[in-house]
């Protein structure tokens, strides 16, 4: 199975025919992107939260490509109202299967609002829609961890415990979500054998150290650190 890391928190995962984008904020919209919502050809989407920075091509890329969404509920009722036509509405701790895998969706601790106008975190230009979420994601013979823009919470390790996994997607830039040093505690919580950090370095406000980061992943943790520039991708 491949991840390919488009930038930010957006990720694609392909086996096959299956390709699986999650949280979609792509050129130009997403300083680092290389690709835009043209260039992504989905088969299957998940969405973690509804921030403008995970959520702002989700839109295009649905009405587009037609491709399977994968949201909480009220989200999902969102999406339906903007004419996407294929989805499934779990709540925390739902599961969707398909024939090539399955999808939960876990907590987070963070907020999520859809976003309307130049303030998406305004409640004059937003609406605070559903939790926000983490993605437990089997593909390929891999379980995927995508904890979205979660803070630090003992709970990982029950979510480990329940589903152990092999990759996780762990943010690291602080300020709107854990910090390096909180995710490397969380790295230690989930112990997935490979960790990928994401949120970071997009904007001013979130920049950090991912070789740092894998420093101290590496030195404290079984895992292995693999620090992917936007437009990398890894085998896994």
């Amino acid at each position: 199975m491949e991840i390919n890391y488009i930038g930010h928190s957006t990720l694609e995962l392909v086996d096959g025919e299956t390709r699986v984008l999650i949280d979609q904020f792509l050129a130009p919209n997403n300083p680092v992107a290389k690709l835009s919502a043209d260039d992504v050809e989905p088969t299957h989407v998940v969405l973690t939260h509804a921030h403008q920075d995970h959520y702002a091509d989700a839109i295009a890329v649905g009405r587009r490509t037609g491709a399977f969404y994968v949201a909480i509920s009220e989200l999902a009722n969102v999406l339906d109202e903007e004419g996407i036509e294929n989805f499934a509405d779990p709540n925390l701790g739902g599961t969707v299967e398909f024939d090539w895998g399955w999808v939960k969706l876990v907590q987070a601790l963070h907020t999520s609002t859809v976003p309307v106008g130049e303030r998406p975190f305004s409640p004059t230009t937003g609406t605070v829609i559903g939790a926000a979420c983490g993605a437990v994601i089997s593909l390929g013979g891999k379980t995927l961890y995508h904890l979205g823009d979660t803070a630090l919470f003992s709970d990982l390790k029950l979510i480990v415990e329940r589903t152990p996994v092999d990759v996780a997607f762990i943010p690291i830039g602080g300020h709107y979500t854990m910090d390096r040093n909180d995710a490397v505690a969380a790295a230690a919580f989930i112990g997935a054998e490979t960790v990928i950090p994401i949120h970071y370095n997009t904007f001013p406000t979130i920049e950090t150290d991912a070789e740092a980061f894998k420093s101290d992943v590496e030195s404290l943790t079984e895992s292995k650190v693999a620090v992917l520039a936007p437009g990398e991708s890894l085998t896994v």
